[in-house]
Parts: C-alpha cells; structure tokens; sequence
C-alpha cells in the first residue's frame, strides 16, 4: 500500500504503518496536550498504540488462520479506521471464511476477557466510555475491545460480519450471488454512516468512504473471478509482441520502444527464453544515466517467473498480485517465450466478456 512504511515482520508478514494512522497518533497526542497537558497526551498515545496492537492482534487472528488453508498474507497494514490483512486470495469454501472471518474477531474476545479478569469486573455502562480517561486505561482496553468485536461483526461487508454472512449464504445461494448481497448490504451501511457523519462526527464520513469502496471492490472482484473459471492464461495472453535481446544495447530498446506501443518488453536469450523485463519507464530513466551501447541486461529488472499457456488465469493473476509483478512472460514446455501476460490484456478480455458473455475463448 502506497505512503506505508514497514515497522517489522511476523512470520514472514510485514508489519505497515501508513502515514495517516502516524498522524492520527500525532493528531491525539497534541488534542489531548490542549485539553490536559502532558500526562494527558501521554496516556492517550499509549491508549491509542495500544489498542491498535489489540486490532493488529486482531489481524493476525485472520492471517493465521488463513495460513491452515494454504493462504499466505505478504502484508498487513495498519490505518487510522484499522487494519487491513493482505490476504493473497479469499478462501475457496464457504467454511474456511467463515473461520477466517471468525478468528479475527475471536482474538479480541479472549483479549477483552483476560483484561477483565486482571482488572476484577467491567460495568456494561463502561463500553460506552472509551475515551473518558476516567474510567482507567485497562477498563478502556478491555471496553474497546468489546467494541471492537460488537463493531467487526455488523453483517455488512467488508467487515468481518459480512464476511461470516457471505459464508453462511454462500452455503444457500452460491458465492456470487452471496456477494453481491452481503456487498450492497456494505454500501446500504456507508451511507447510513456517511448520514450519521454529517451531523458532527468527520471520522463516521471517512469510515463510509472506505466501506463503501471496499465493499463495491469486493463485489467486482467476485465478478472477475466467476467471469475466470475455465479460462487459462493464454485466452488473455498478448501474442503479437515485440522482445528485446539480451545482447540488445541501450539504443536499440529505443529504437523498439518507439516501433511499438508497448509498454513492457520481455529480454530473451539466444534461445528465445525470457531472462528479464523491461517497462517503458526503465528504457526512459536509462537515457538519461546511460551510455547509448549499455548492456539491456545491466537496467533490466529481474525476470519473475513465467507462467505455462494452459494454467488457470486466475491464479496467474493471483501469483502476479502476491510478488507485485506489472507483467509475466508466457512460456512454451522448453520455456520458450509464447506471449505476455498484463493487467491491459485482462482487462480487455474482461470488456469482451461483459459485451458478449457467450463469447468462447480458447478455440
């Protein structure tokens, strides 16, 4: 995620602060040196780090979970509204969403509990004091906490209660038309809280903004993958493409760069295997601290591995997600370049689809 800095790594999970959840801190810290002073301001910075290491324990209960069916998580980020767990892709059984969307939520119920066992009880009307510094910071912890689980489970989607509500439907009705359901419940919900927030509260507002763009991205990728099955790589695979030799200089990706309106360029060996990639971008920032006859391969970027014709579309474009890659050459059995695989080809297939969705691929 863009503006995110890495803070650390947990079982191979990165750890992201985003830029606006370090203001956000900043933002409390010096509200609360107005109105208390510096104890104050203290005390409500710790408040907030630490109930974000609740919500970030929170996210590790999905990741972990995640993990015991196979579904890795490259990072996870933490924002003003929470955290967002980068899950590589969505469980394919209703079931394991259904856990996975549970074992979040989960782990801030044992929190609450173990915290209300330290401090000795937690009155009901204590839940609605969470900012009252008052009422003690370990009864804050264990109320935010509560509210954290009472918040994450509302059956609209994305949050975790329209994930267990997508599950459970999914069992009924399919998944498809599960998320579209669970998905326009999300967006019914953003504007209920986009309403709410005009009436003085900015962060109901930005919560709504973030619901509703999840929940409608949720449900276009859920079109996308049903619109998926059955298709393989080389439906979606550009053929007509221009490569550049591995022996090529600086000069000559120019001169291809201009013949073509490509913006990615497999490199290939004598043999015609793709030993890098090279985007528009690289062949520009050359220029201008290059040499004409410089060596393709000395401003390449690293090859990312290629992708068979015949494997399933959807998990090429899941593994191109996960390593980050913007294209991935297309491979023949000798690993012989076929073709090039790009976010651009998708979507005009997906464009075909939409205009004819009887249109057969792969004749």
């Amino acid at each position: 995620m863009l503006w995110s800095l890495v803070i650390g790594r947990v079982a191979g999970t990165a750890i992201r602060v985003h830029v606006t959840f370090l203001l956000f801190l900043a933002w409390i810290g010096f509200s609360a040196f107005r109105s208390g002073g510096r104890a104050e301001a203290l005390e409500s910075v710790l408040f907030i780090v630490l109930l974000f290491l609740c919500v970030l324990l929170h996210e590790f209960g999905h990741i972990f979970m995640a993990r015991r069916y196979g579904i890795q998580t490259p990072d996870v980020t933490l924002l003003p509204i929470g955290g967002v767990a980068n899950l590589e892709r969505i469980p394919e059984k209703p079931s394991q969403e259904l856990a996975v969307a549970v074992a979040g939520p989960a782990v801030n119920v044992v929190i609450a509990i173990a915290l209300i066992l330290l401090l000795g009880s937690l009155a009901p009307a204590d839940i609605s004091r969470i900012d009252d510094p008052g009422l003690g910071l370990i009864a804050r912890l264990a109320s935010a906490n509560i509210f954290l689980v009472l918040f994450n489970m509302i059956p609209a989607f994305p949050m975790d209660g329209g994930r267990v509500l997508r599950a459970v439907l999914a069992m009924r009705i399919g998944p498809q038309r599960a998320t579209r359901v669970a998905s326009r419940i999300g967006q019914g919900l953003a504007f209920v809280l986009g309403f709410l927030g005009l009436f003085g509260n900015p962060l109901l507002i930005f919560i709504a903004i973030f619901v509703y763009i999840a929940a409608a991205g949720e449900a276009q990728d859920s079109e996308m993958r049903h619109a998926f099955v059955g298709l393989t790589v080389a439906d979606a695979m550009e053929t007509r493409i221009a490569s550049v030799p591995a022996a090529a200089s600086l000069e000559q990706a120019v001169d291809i760069l201009l013949a073509t309106p490509q913006h990615e360029f497999p490199v290939v060996d004598a043999f015609g295997k793709p030993v890098g990639l090279l985007v528009r971008e690289d062949i520009i920032t050359a220029l201008r601290t290059r040499e004409r006859d410089s060596p393709v391969l000395d401003f390449a970027r690293a090859p990312v591995a290629g992708v068979r014709a015949g494997a399933p579309l959807q998990q090429a474009l899941d593994d191109m997600r996960t390593s980050g890659a913007i294209a991935v050459s297309v491979i023949g059995d000798e690993g012989q370049l076929l073709g090039l695989l790009t976010p651009q080809n998708v979507a005009e297939m997906m464009m075909i689809k939409q205009a004819r969705p009887d249109w057969r691929f792969g004749r």
